[in-house]
């Protein structure tokens, strides 16, 4: 990796959040090498013109994903690749393929299910033996479940305390909005779910993304559609209700995937699921359920519809990738999530991770930016795994470690 031209390109530094990526790698990364890359050159150098004086003097890559030769050029030029290119179902396989074969650590921002599984099978292999790192969901889908996980599994095997046992992420606080980009990955998700049994069939386990899935244990409990009281997941919590968490497919996967690559380290029972707080009013319950049940029915019924609408109306109508909120918005957004454990000797303990700003657009920015540069700049403190990964299984502890300074609070409390 020494005689590579750069330490880190951005694919994808015209769309939103790929410009949003730009300006904190540009305040964050130091003397690290980058280069800017997308379709137009035009628009790289309107984006470059936006940053600090530091990155004026970025290059700029002209690279398409309908032209792989232009993408194994990029993956061949540098350390790591930072894409923001989705929907990833539609144009992210290229990519992943470069950067398999050219021996190049990779990080996105998917939240596709179908898309991993599909680079799992096409290309883990492959990086595994070029040495790559194909790292996915490494924004707000996936890092704040996959990374507060690897916390509580570090602070209990410091503690001696045991594996981890039921494990729930619940989401706390939330303001911001989606992005167009997350909308575009979930219309696609669901159009390919509605028409294919085997999606369905993929969407539907639990396991997934599982390298080994005979290998996995068959738990109850680790539902995506559940609403119930919170002192159902900690005493802690009691008085609120939870319902679905609209991401809780794709993350719960993730995590899970994690556990597997680290050989179970979280523990053969690790039960793992996902929900979001919805208060304590008396409508509080009513809130959970209709949560709940939307979760299902975007999953079961939402792909139906939308194969029924003709691809050109839906995209005049729903907001486009490459489109976000003003400033002010991303701004003012924040996230708060706690994950509860019981370990198996009883012990109980709770990661807090929280950041300022939107978490689709601005948070998200920080958590793929500094997975890029843990990717890039860490390598000697990387574990010694290759191939399709997952954010805690690629970087686990240099991960924890730089967040502090960008911002990221997580933080692991014991509490019984």
């Amino acid at each position: 990796m020494s005689d590579r031209e750069y330490d880190i390109v951005l694919y994808g530094a015209t769309g939103f959040v790929g410009a949003l990526t730009a300006q904190y790698l540009a305040t964050a990364a130091g003397d690290a090498r980058i280069a800017l890359a997308g379709r137009s050159t035009e628009r790289l150098l309107a984006v470059r013109e936006t940053l600090p004086a530091a990155a004026q003097s970025w290059d700029l890559i002209t690279a398409d994903a309908s032209e792989p030769s232009s993408l194994a050029a990029m993956a061949a030029s540098t350390r790591v690749v930072i894409t923001t290119v989705g929907p990833y179902l539609r144009y992210g396989l290229p990519l992943v393929a470069a950067c398999a074969a050219a021996g190049t650590d990779y990080a996105d921002l998917t939240g596709e299910p179908l898309f991993v599984r599909k680079a799992i099978d096409l290309h883990h292999k492959q990086a595994v033996d070029t040495g790559a790192r194909i790292v996915h969901a490494c924004g707000f889908d996936s890092i704040p479940s996959d990374m507060t996980v690897f916390a509580l599994y570090r602070q209990a095997e410091r503690d001696g305390a045991g594996a981890l046992g039921d494990t729930n992420y619940v989401v706390r606080s939330f303001a911001g909005g989606m992005s167009g980009g997350t909308i575009a990955s979930m219309t696609e998700l669901a159009r390919e779910a509605a028409t294919d049994p085997e999606a369905r069939r993929l969407l539907n386990d639990p396991y997934t993304l599982s390298p080994d899935r005979g290998a996995e244990p068959e738990l109850g409990g680790q539902s995506d559609a559940r609403w119930r009281r919170g002192r159902e997941i900690a005493p802690e919590l009691d008085g609120y209700w939870v319902g679905a968490f609209a991401m809780a497919i794709p993350n719960s996967r993730i995590v899970r995937r994690s556990n597997a690559l680290l050989d179970y380290a979280y523990g053969r029972r690790f039960c793992y699921a996902e929900q979001m707080s919805l208060g304590k009013s008396v409508l509080a319950p009513v809130a959970a359920a209709m949560a709940t049940g939307g979760n299902v029915a975007a999953v079961e019924l939402g792909g139906r519809f939308l194969n029924r609408v003709p691809r050109g109306a839906l995209e005049r109508i729903l907001p486009k990738p490459g489109t976000g909120p003003s400033e002010q918005t991303r701004e003012n957004g924040h996230y708060t999530v706690e994950t509860y454990t019981t370990t198996t000797t009883g012990a109980r303990y709770v990661a807090r991770m929280s950041q300022k700003g939107d978490p689709g657009y601005k948070a998200t920015s920080v958590l793929l930016g500094e997975s890029g540069l843990a990717l890039a700049l860490d390598r000697d403190a990387l574990p010694d795994l290759h191939g399709v990964l997952t954010p805690a299984a690629a970087m686990g502890d240099a991960l924890l470690a730089r967040f502090p300074a960008a911002g990221v609070s997580l933080d692991v409390t014991k509490l019984a």
